[in-house]
């Protein structure tokens, strides 16, 4: 009943990880609000103007 650690009690570094493990990329990127802020409004935007110049392309020329 001493000084011995029992399995009851969290262990003080999580299984399997360590504080010199380098962070993973999709981590720092979903970490990071100003980056999904960014991302948010570009990937839309980009999407809009590309699907806007087909729908254009595919307008049939008037004779």
């Amino acid at each position: 009943m001493g000084d011995t650690p029992t399995g009851a009690s969290a262990p003080d570094i999580a299984p399997g990880g360590g504080a010199d493990e380098p962070i993973p990329f999709m981590q720092q990127v979903l970490d990071n609000p100003f980056l999904l802020l960014f991302l948010g409004i570009t990937i839309p935007t980009v999407f809009y103007i590309l699907w806007g110049i087909m729908e254009v392309i595919s307008i049939p020329i008037a004779n």
